[in-house]
């Protein structure tokens, strides 16, 4: 009887809800990957919607890989940068922010920074094409060093690897299952994919993180990305948390005419 009663009562008890902490509210932007058009019209449409919501400790958290495939690099730095002058926003490191800043010194890994979306961030930043085609690495490199500002550099330098808000963690690729978070590998957190995508337990915080292209939100009981391929769909998305509350806005690009499409998600909260 008392087996039956405990199964009868687990059965009825409300499921436990991710919160924030009290009176915060966060904007969670996914990776942007060079998009400056969805990225200005994104940044009108949180500042307006926190001004709608009334007053919170507000927090805009940019989960990485700000750089590379879209268009202008070098225009969405300077435009975070501008940005966190003027309100709180933090901004975690991408495997892309790391394939750029290692590329200044090692040319390996600057031929894998071309392969993979680096071409289009050198071109922002003013180098040719046909310097970055068909100069020797070496010369590549010095092209980088003069074209990309120090401040640029310092300010990707500083971006930040992981973020915890209440019951949630907030990085950019995942974490390694069953490792504590204050013991996750730097690795980890900017590339896993897999391992991370595919473990299905609860982690000790709902994981919300980007780097994995998906066309919807992809929600999960354990976390939830929030990439969406800015540079090829032409959607850029962000999760809002305030309390137990989530929901989304999008920025979508309709030839060449950026709406704001707002939804309200959290159905496996």
């Amino acid at each position: 009887m008392a087996s039956l009663f405990r199964t009868l009562f687990s059965a009825s008890s409300p499921k436990p809800r991710h919160a924030v902490p009290p009176g915060s509210r966060y904007y969670l932007i996914g990776d942007i990957h060079g998009r400056l058009d969805l990225f200005d019209r994104m940044i009108e449409a949180i500042d307006d919607d926190d001004r709608q919501g009334g007053e919170a400790d507000s927090t805009v958290v940019l989960l990485g890989d700000l750089i590379d495939r879209g268009p202008d690099s070098a225009g969405v730095i300077a435009r975070a940068r501008d940005w966190q002058q003027q309100r709180a926003v933090r901004i975690l490191a991408g495997n892309h922010e790391e394939m750029f800043l290692e590329s200044f010194e090692d040319q390996a890994i600057l031929r894998h920074f071309l392969r993979h979306g680096g071409v289009q961030t050198l071109r922002s930043y003013g180098i040719a094409m046909d310097d970055i085609a068909d100069g020797p690495m070496d010369r590549l490199q010095d092209l980088l060093h003069a074209a990309v500002p120090e401040a640029d550099r310092a300010f990707v330098q500083g971006f930040e690897d992981c973020i915890v808000a209440g019951d949630y963690l907030f990085v950019h690729a995942g974490i390694a299952p069953g490792v504590p978070v204050d013991q996750q590998k730097s690795s980890d957190l900017r590339w896993i994919r897999e391992r991370f995508l595919s473990h299905r337990d609860p982690h000790p915080q709902l994981v919300i993180h980007g780097h994995t292209v998906q066309e919807a939100i992809d929600e999960q009981p354990n976390r939830i990305g929030i990439d969406t391929g800015a540079y090829r769909t032409g959607v850029l998305t962000t999760l809002v948390l305030e309390g137990e509350e989530r929901r989304s806005l999008q920025a979508v690009d309709h030839n060449g005419k950026i709406a704001i499409r707002r939804g309200a998600i959290g159905l496996r909260n």
